[in-house]
């Protein structure tokens, strides 16, 4: 099955969204009515010895959240939350980070115990949040074994330093921006 051409046709985009000059991916027609067909492509997307050695999945606020869901829940493997700071109790640790249109901080629970962890976020732009994630991986001594990403922005980055695999590149991206 072609994933990037079907869920191209259920991404909406927004342009000028949540700041002018930002393009925004609403997923939201996605997970409306092809959630089988998401988790599959989620679990396709991960090499099958990677799938074997992970403990957990790291989840991204707040679309990572649903995505590592499914993964967790299908391979039968932990979920790590990672949240904007503040949202999470004590212990945490924290790292700040760019994003495309302004700065962030994000947090993890500090009281994590050592284990290969696979990120899961929604989308890749310019790296910024995956790099955070990754420092604050390696300061909670988790052993990042890559990332899978429902949307590759691929002309927004180049490479950040980890394995990323992806459903969807936006280099797939059909001439015109159906949602159906």
């Amino acid at each position: 099955m072609n994933f990037a051409q079907t869920f191209w046709t259920h991404i909406r985009t927004v342009p000028n969204f949540p700041k002018a000059g930002i393009c925004f991916y609403d997923l939201t027609p996605l997970l409306v009515n092809h959630i089988q067909e998401l988790s599959e492509a989620l679990v396709a997307s991960i090499p099958a010895e990677k799938i074997e050695e992970v403990d957990s999945f790291v989840a991204v606020e707040a679309r990572g959240f649903v995505l590592a869901s499914f993964l967790a829940q299908r391979l039968n493997k932990g979920l790590i939350l990672v949240r904007k700071a503040g949202k999470l109790p004590p212990p945490v640790v924290g790292v700040g980070y760019s994003l495309e249109y302004g700065l962030d901080q994000l947090e993890m629970s500090a009281d994590l115990k050592s284990q290969n962890v696979i990120l899961v976020d929604d989308v890749l732009a310019t790296g910024g949040t995956l790099k955070a994630v990754q420092i604050l991986a390696k300061k909670c001594h988790l052993n990042v074994l890559g990332a899978t990403i429902l949307l590759d922005l691929d002309s927004e980055h180049k490479d950040i330093g980890l394995d990323v695999w992806s459903v969807v590149k936006e280099s797939q991206k059909p001439e015109h921006d159906a949602v159906a």
